[in-house]
């Protein structure tokens, strides 16, 4: 049975407890938790066309709270460079595989209410998911969060809570609501369930390139939740022998608000002492993430994979939308900005996601 463990401390709690952190750091959780058995192509013929095909490689089996998320396609944008189009998702961004996790381990504890805290995707797919599962549901947003999530999120049935601030100070509200007994805190962040949904993102990548993976994977990283994934789904892939070598994992940050960048080529193992003052606009607000809790997670698995932090200009995650655009590709500002980083490269395979459709945030002003 997997059970949630500190990768600080050692510390271990049952998966069947509301417990949102580790009790002694107060820190994330990991999830101690190990493959079923292997998979092959072969195998995968005639299963359910969404993620749950991967159930050797999932905690959780037999969903009830699944919208058929997954398997989206992968298409060539250069002869090195390829999209994975995770935009067309339920609702509409990559993170609908994660939020699915938890609305089904949620169901399944009955807890008293469900709380999340989002810059937006994260919240509309949670929100959905667990009108989904009728589990009652409250979202914490950032003031400034674009209206088109805000309004997703209300149609989904949840409560909408507008924090002033930064999307910091959203977190530190929802954790604060967290600690009420009887809460299941639906964090995108602290529950590692969420991260074993983002890693079918990979596993679909292996299974579409027929048992490969590209050179190298780029992600747009802000608390790290498809970079982390993506590091579980190529471990696990090689330790099973599916793959000989695993890509190098292509970071891309705002370079308004890169803190992992900054702490990746100081060659620090977490992150760097912050300057004090107002936090930097940025149109990827997605990836907007002063402090990210998994920040030496994130830094490890960048390092281990032989990848790297890139960083990505205001005017260049404007150029790359229209880009994108012109391509038929209708993306949102996050979702551009590793098509930003690498979309030049041509001396090895790539593959980007197109993470979140461009209806949620508009055109860059």
């Amino acid at each position: 049975m997997a059970m949630y463990l500190c990768p600080q401390d050692g510390t271990r709690a049952e998966t069947t407890t509301l417990t949102w952190c580790c009790p002694v750091c107060r820190g994330p959780w990991d999830l101690d938790f190990e493959v079923a058995g292997p998979l092959s192509l072969n195998s995968l013929t005639g299963r359910v066309n969404s993620l749950w095909r991967y159930e050797e490689a999932l905690p959780l089996a037999a969903p009830t709270a699944t919208l058929g998320e997954g398997r989206t396609p992968l298409v060539p944008l250069t002869g090195t460079v390829t999209a994975k189009l995770d935009f067309l998702m339920p609702t509409l961004s990559f993170k609908d595989r994660g939020a699915v996790m938890l609305a089904e381990l949620a169901g399944r504890l009955s807890p008293e209410r469900v709380i999340a805290d989002s810059s937006g995707n994260a919240g509309t797919a949670v929100a959905a998911y667990c009108a989904r599962a009728s589990l009652p549901c409250t979202v914490y947003v950032p003031e400034g969060t674009s209206p088109k999530k805000t309004e997703q999120i209300r149609a989904h049935g949840a409560r909408l809570e507008i924090v002033p601030g930064d999307r910091e100070a959203t977190a530190l509200a929802a954790r604060t609501a967290a600690d009420t007994p009887g809460t299941f805190y639906a964090s995108h962040v602290f529950n590692p369930y969420f991260l074993h949904g983002t890693k079918t993102y990979v596993y679909e990548m292996w299974e579409d390139l027929g048992g490969r993976l590209p050179d190298a994977i780029a992600v747009p990283v802000g608390n790290g939740t498809l970079l982390l994934g993506a590091a579980l789904a190529t471990a696990e892939l090689h330790a099973q022998g599916l793959i000989d070598e695993r890509p190098a994992l292509i970071a891309v940050q705002a370079e308004a608000v890169s803190p992992l960048a900054a702490a990746f080529h100081a060659e620090a193992d977490g992150l760097l002492d912050a300057p004090a003052g107002a936090a930097t606009p940025t149109l990827a607000e997605g990836i907007a993430i002063p402090r990210p809790p998994r920040a030496r997670a994130i830094l490890a698995a960048v390092r281990e994979s032989g990848g790297t932090f890139l960083t990505v200009t205001e005017d260049q995650i404007r150029t790359a939308q229209l880009d994108l655009a012109a391509r038929g590709f209708y993306v949102e500002t996050t979702g551009v900005a590793c098509w930003a980083a690498v979309g030049g490269w041509t001396d090895r395979s790539v593959v980007v996601p197109l993470c979140g459709a461009g209806l949620k945030t508009g055109l860059a002003g």
